[in-house]
């Protein structure tokens, strides 16, 4: 259990959360797993052609391509477990104390198919690139840490409520890798994810790092929520991988799978603070 002090303390406050719309085409409570429809071109033509671009990055990596990476080739990842009790606190008070993240399922379309709605919520300080300054003003300590990660492309809190399950699902590009600080992660069962063929857990206070364009699903079967803070990193490359995964990376920056996500963050963050007028 995270210290009771500061805001941590109020933890009883009834949540506050803004009504669903003021999040166009956000899904209904219950609604059922579904892909947006109608989605730009760009996103659908990329979906087909990153598994040609997925290929040359592959070859030009400079880490190994396996589903789970070995933490010690990202030395970055010390930074992270030297501060994950302050990072850990900072999570508890802007996301699970007296308000609630938004649901990944509201604020991104593209992920409707795998996000049940308030089930799988984020609270991005970080987003390819563009920073939600709110947010990170609302976590000095994270934020201080997660700027000095190389190759830095997103962060944000992940939160998985009780009783979840992510179907499979794989990511955007191979020129990424995701890493997971476990914050939060009850142990009054089995929460899990499987990348490709390996099952792994998380630990508080410890990192994970894989290749998340493996195919992957999570688990949440216990009674409580398991939270992590999520690390995108450009993946080490040579060229012409490294050319090639910069590219793809500019062009879905200024795509509407960006975008909009960051436009309805900061759409539930000006709800967000109506309600506290």
């Amino acid at each position: 259990m995270w210290p009771q002090t500061g805001k941590a303390a109020n933890r009883n406050e009834p949540m506050r959360v803004p009504d669903v719309n003021v999040i166009s085409g956000a899904p209904a409570e219950k609604a059922p797993l579904q892909g947006e429809r109608g989605r730009p071109l760009v996103i659908r033509v990329g979906k087909h052609l990153r598994g040609v671009f997925d290929a040359v990055i592959s070859r030009s990596s400079l880490i190994a391509n396996d589903p789970v990476l070995n933490v010690r080739d990202f030395e970055w990842t010390a930074m992270l477990r030297e501060n994950w009790e302050a990072i850990r606190d900072e999570a508890v008070a802007a996301t699970l104390v007296g308000r609630d993240a938004p649901s990944l399922a509201s604020i991104s379309p593209d992920h409707r198919a795998i996000a049940p709605m308030n089930r799988w919520r984020s609270y991005f300080l970080w987003g390819y690139g563009y920073g939600i300054d709110e947010n990170i003003a609302q976590c000095p300590v994270t934020a201080s840490v997660v700027k000095r990660i190389p190759g830095l492309n997103s962060a944000f809190f992940s939160i998985l409520s009780p009783g979840t399950h992510i179907p499979p699902h794989r990511g955007v590009t191979k020129g990424l890798i995701t890493c997971h600080l476990g914050l939060i992660v009850p142990r009054d069962g089995d929460v899990r994810m499987r990348v490709k063929d390996r099952v792994v857990r998380w630990s508080e206070g410890e990192t994970l790092v894989f290749d998340d364009t493996y195919d992957h699903e999570v688990w949440n079967d216990t009674a409580s929520t398991r939270v992590v803070l999520l690390i995108q990193v450009k993946r080490p490359l040579r060229n012409p991988g490294r050319w090639v995964a910069e590219k793809f990376l500019s062009i879905v920056r200024r795509s509407a799978f960006v975008q909009e996500a960051r436009d309805n963050v900061l759409s539930w963050n000006a709800a967000m603070k109506e309600m506290d007028i």
